[in-house]
């Protein structure tokens, strides 16, 4: 029976189901000591969980390994070219996070645009005493243009409720073209910098990667709107913080919606949660507890699967299996 080490904790449905197949052990990386999962490894052929960053100095301690099931859609606290040299096999769950994060995206673009948190707060401070007038008004969402940078699964969920929904026209910048989402939706493709200069919201889903860290930094937030809103669900990197604080300081663009921040849990002291036209909440795009538990059960599926060499679209590096089986031959 293969060996198994889950560094996250895991629904009980989801636990029993991973231990009908495999033997599991449970590690407690939480307080950041990563000496138990280290030892742990040493006899693992998989491991699953999230939201730790898994170093060569982690994988050279399993020598057994591999699998790697991220309980994620996003792989970036993986080197995926180090665990494809390796023949470690990497899955995702890309799906189970679609729709979630979706209505997160368009209730910071609604929050955002009609100022829900610093009007809430207004009105909980006592501050409402008369009927409201121009120092509270919002902007519309209804019938403007909403810019997708990286129309994936989940963009292509944004550009359905905003086109569908809200009247919205829908333009996006992506590697490739989404004809599904141009039929669908009547998404347009435009070039980064003319998007940049069109859209009254601009709403950032690429993945991380060297092509996109700091991929909107101060001269693509200088080609926006002065009207114009940023929303960020991709990860926090993609966004030039530094930046972004300066631009949102100065009004050259009217706000911010954040799931995500360069370093996480941000701080307290972060300027951007000192300014009244950000929006800002702490990584929750798949936090409901019906999609997490979804999240556990497709990344437990994924790692039975792939240990019984089973490989399906949620492989985010199937030539690793190459560099297995090239080990192999060498070996015997």
């Amino acid at each position: 029976m293969k060996h198994v080490v889950a560094y996250r904790p895991l629904p009980p449905a989801v636990l029993g189901l991973l231990r009908e197949h495999c033997s599991v052990e449970l590690v407690d990386v939480s307080a950041g000591d990563l000496a138990p999962l280290t030892r742990a490894l040493g006899k693992a052929h998989g491991m699953v969980g999230n939201n730790l960053k898994i170093t060569p100095e982690i994988l050279d301690a399993a020598p057994l390994l591999q699998v790697a099931s991220t309980i994620s859609a996003g792989f970036d606290a993986f080197d995926v070219a180090d665990l494809s040299r390796r023949g470690i096999v990497l899955t995702n769950t890309p799906e189970e996070v679609t729709e979630t994060t979706a209505d997160l995206v368009f209730s910071l673009i609604l929050a955002t645009a009609r100022r829900i948190a610093e009007l809430a707060d207004w009105t909980r401070r006592g501050q409402w005493t008369r009927t409201i007038g121009e120092a509270q008004f919002g902007v519309d969402v209804h019938h403007k243009t909403l810019g997708i940078v990286g129309l994936g699964r989940i963009g292509s969920a944004v550009a359905k409720r905003a086109a569908l929904g809200f009247g919205m026209d829908v333009i996006y910048s992506n590697r490739s073209r989404n004809p599904d989402a141009e039929e669908r939706y009547g998404a347009q493709w435009r070039p980064l910098p003319e998007l940049l200069a069109t859209a009254d919201f601009v709403c950032v889903l690429v993945p991380l990667s060297p092509a996109t860290e700091h991929l909107i930094g101060s001269a693509e937030l200088g080609a926006m709107k002065p009207s114009a809103i940023l929303i960020n669900c991709a990860r926090g990197q993609v966004v030039d913080e530094a930046a972004l604080v300066a631009h949102l300081r100065e009004g050259r663009i009217l706000g911010a919606g954040l799931d995500v921040f360069e370093r996480e849990p941000v701080s307290p002291d972060s300027p951007l949660l000192r300014l009244s036209n950000v929006v800002a909440v702490p990584h929750i795009g798949s936090a409901t507890r019906q999609t997490r538990e979804n999240m556990a059960m497709r990344a437990v599926r994924n790692l039975i699967d792939a240990l019984e060499g089973q490989l399906s679209s949620t492989c985010v590096n199937p030539e690793a299996l190459h560099a297995r089986s090239r080990a192999q031959q060498i070996a015997s």
